[in-house]
């Protein structure tokens, strides 16, 4: 309720757009969404929506077919002009809910737009009307324990004026010089909505001291207009939003609901966060498992230089079944809330990002682990083909043992016995160090 002073107010705020923001509102007041930024928009009650005018195409193909059928004209107008309109009618949550609810709320809409025909000046410029019946009041249903909705009407129309295009001093016919050529629906937000001279209770125009009218903006006209049409449809018991504060903009409700959109944006920054840090450990996880199986399949091959990376496997092992029910703990984090986002308490955020850290250091460990074994696997390889050639060269000699072992072992004891035999000096040489003594 706005500022739960028990007064129930009307507030009717504009919107200029521009071609390229008119698709983002389409989307959102049709409801062509898959999911919302908002989690108050229920999809379930999305079909209790009023369409009070429902467009025929897209906004932007309304547009083009009025432009082609000459309906209105965007001469003279700039590339990036606002040629789009919003109006969103609105009064608080507490009104509907005392008044019976979502079929006086229909009522109090179809009355608006008829209001927001006469403020657009004319229904063939409205493209889209829609009565929205799904967005629940957060406060208002968790202060009285029940589903308060906040119904609210949104006008996409086409900003247009009437311009009289005079003939120029160039026309050959004189006497039409300066008069009437033609009268266009000109497209133009800015004149559309020009402030207006305040008048008095006599209706003349308030003069400022020095003599020039006070100007009275067009969202306080726009204000002033929309209630004063509800009271003459009968709605006296709703009063006009009021002047100077920042109800001729934004409604206290407005405000609540883009708090709480900031607010929402804010946790959904921090949930995209959560859910980057367990991509990360889901990837580490599946790589420490594939590194696993090929340290395994290493480590067998390696052989006795592969045993100290096979203690170590059995570590890793161990690790991984820890990160694996780890990771199981990890995905049962947070709660879904009605849009269908994950929410995580601060707690749980913590955790995400001890073993996001964790994660990245076992990366690291596997990381070693894995060259480790390689350069083992390569050791036995060197090792194996060595002994492949001391086998080639001693292959004669274990076929001969095998075939007659006393011989070979006989000839053995000979080889060495002559070998260990003392060294005879040579009969010369003996002779020749004789003299030289």
């Amino acid at each position: 309720m706005a500022r739960n002073d028990g007064v129930d107010r009307t507030s009717v705020r504009n919107a200029n757009l521009k071609k390229e923001e008119i698709g983002d509102v389409q989307r959102h007041n049709e409801r062509e969404k898959d999911s919302y930024s908002n989690p108050d928009i229920i999809p379930e009650r999305t079909p209790l929506n009023v369409h009070f005018k429902e467009p025929c195409s897209s906004y932007h193909e309304i547009f083009d077919t009025m432009l082609e059928e000459k309906m209105i004209s965007t001469r003279g107008l700039k590339a990036d002009a606002s040629v789009f309109g919003e109006l969103v009618f609105d009064v608080n949550s507490s009104y509907f809910f005392n008044h019976g609810g979502y079929e006086y709320a229909k009522q109090f809409y179809s009355d608006a737009y008829q209001a927001a025909i006469e403020i657009v000046g004319g229904e063939q410029y409205i493209l889209s009307a829609v009565m929205h019946a799904d967005e629940r009041n957060r406060a208002m249903s968790e202060a009285l324990g029940q589903d308060i909705f906040h119904y609210h009407l949104h006008v996409v129309y086409i900003p247009v004026v009437e311009k009289q295009i005079l003939w120029s001093k160039r026309c050959k016919d004189k006497s039409l010089v300066g008069t009437v050529k033609e009268t266009i629906m000109q497209v133009s937000s800015s004149k559309k909505w020009l402030s207006k001279p305040a008048l008095d209770e006599s209706g003349a125009p308030i003069l400022r001291v020095d003599g020039k009218p006070v100007l009275k903006k067009s969202y306080s006209v726009l204000q002033d207009d929309f209630f004063n049409y509800m009271k003459a449809a009968g709605y006296a018991d709703v009063e006009r939003g009021e002047r100077g504060s920042s109800e001729e903009h934004l409604t206290v409700t407005q405000f609540k609901v883009m708090k709480e959109t900031e607010r929402l944006e804010d946790l959904e920054e921090q949930i995209e966060e959560s859910g980057v840090t367990l991509a990360q450990i889901h990837d580490q996880i599946e790589s420490g498992n594939e590194t696993l199986r090929q340290v395994e399949h290493d480590t067998r091959k390696a052989e006795d230089a592969a045993d100290a990376a096979g203690k170590k496997l059995a570590d890793m092992e161990k690790k991984a079944g820890a990160q694996a029910r780890l990771f199981r703990e990890v995905d049962g984090m947070g709660k879904k809330n009605l849009a269908g986002n994950i929410m995580f308490t601060p707690a749980e955020a913590g955790e995400l990002k001890s073993m996001a850290k964790k994660g990245i250091a076992a990366g690291r460990r596997i990381s070693e682990l894995e060259e480790r074994a390689a350069r083992a696997e390569k050791d036995a390889r060197i090792w194996k083909r060595r002994y492949e050639k001391l086998l080639g060269q001693v292959q004669d000699y274990l076929a001969a043992v095998k075939k007659a072992p006393e011989r070979v072992a006989g000839f053995l004891r000979s080889l060495l016995a002559e070998k260990n035999l003392p060294q005879q000096r040579h009969p010369e040489r003996a002779h020749r160090k004789d003299v030289e003594l």
